[in-house]
């Protein structure tokens, strides 16, 4: 016992001494506070949404443009509004009930965006409630409409990352690696900095990949085939980050009694779904309908 208290004793005093030798957050110049000016303030936060969902309705409009569309432009603006409604709704709620459950205690806490707290599950989940409400409206496709819309997500995911990184949220575990800093709320040990790691991962990388499919593969052609890349990479991606950041404060207990993050848990469905859809997705192919009612070949 003596010797395992010294063993720790010593890598919290060697990761100290790294805290010297590292980047402090403060240094580098960030400020969590976009525009202030005085009697109104706008986040980084708050611009890293908008600019997800406005720069993913661009893009959204260029992939309804090629053939083989699920929808039309009609249907595009409908989706950007059901979109930001799941987003809010759905992120906030599964944050609640996942995350922080003590809000229920003061359920007009809920409503408190502007304090942080939104579980992208949630949002998934709230988005797909939209997309299902607008294609049983409009007597669209919903698994291909899922596809052109998860083609699109992580740009939020990217930029949503990126904020994380700016408020100084949401840090890794205690590292001694060269990239390491030392965060505000963190304690004076250097982190990894896992919201640069998720940005990478969800948004950059998995971003390039569903690129690709689409544009360089028939992938939107097999209706379930981008969604499932999508809910796949995102999946692993997260899985595997979560092992690099530290759970948070709340949910600590629940982290050592399961072995894994509550981000981790709920990322399980995402991979399997992901699994299940692309492996399928050719014996969904065939002709596709537009939604003007004619077909194309798939």
């Amino acid at each position: 016992m003596q010797a395992q208290i010294a063993g720790e004793r010593a890598l919290i005093e060697t990761l100290l001494a790294a805290a010297v030798a590292h980047v402090r957050f403060e240094n580098l110049g960030l400020d969590p506070v976009a525009i202030d000016l005085g009697f109104f303030t706008i986040k980084w936060y708050s611009l890293a949404y908008l600019a997800g969902i406005l720069i993913g309705y661009w893009y959204l409009l260029k992939l309804i443009a090629q053939p083989g569309s699920p929808m039309a432009r009609r249907h595009a603006d409908d989706m950007i509004f059901y979109a930001t409604l799941g987003i809010i709704l759905g992120g906030r709620l599964a944050y609640v009930f996942f995350y922080q459950p003590a809000i229920l205690q003061n359920p007009l806490d809920i409503f408190k965006l502007w304090e942080g707290g939104m579980s992208f599950h949630g949002g998934v989940i709230g988005v797909s409630l939209g997309i299902l409400y607008l294609a049983r409206k409009n007597g669209l496709s919903w698994l291909r409409v899922h596809d052109y819309v998860a083609c699109c997500v992580p740009f939020g995911l990217f930029f949503g990352r990126l904020a994380n990184f700016v408020n100084g949220e949401l840090w890794g575990k205690a590292s001694d690696v060269p990239w390491a800093i030392v965060f505000p709320t963190g304690g004076e040990v250097p982190r990894h900095p896992s919201q640069l790691y998720e940005a990478g991962l969800e948004g950059l990388v998995l971003g390039l990949i569903l690129w690709f499919a689409f544009w360089k593969t028939r992938a939107r052609y097999q209706p379930g085939m981008l969604v499932g890349i999508f809910l796949l990479g995102y999946g692993v991606a997260r899985f595997t980050v979560e092992f690099f950041r530290e759970a948070d404060a709340q949910l600590m207990e629940f982290a050592e009694r399961t072995g894994l993050h509550m981000g981790q848990w709920l990322t399980l469905p995402m991979i399997l779904g992901g699994l299940y859809l692309i492996l399928t997705a050719r014996s969904r192919a065939g002709r596709v309908a537009a939604p003007d009612g004619s077909a194309r070949a798939g």
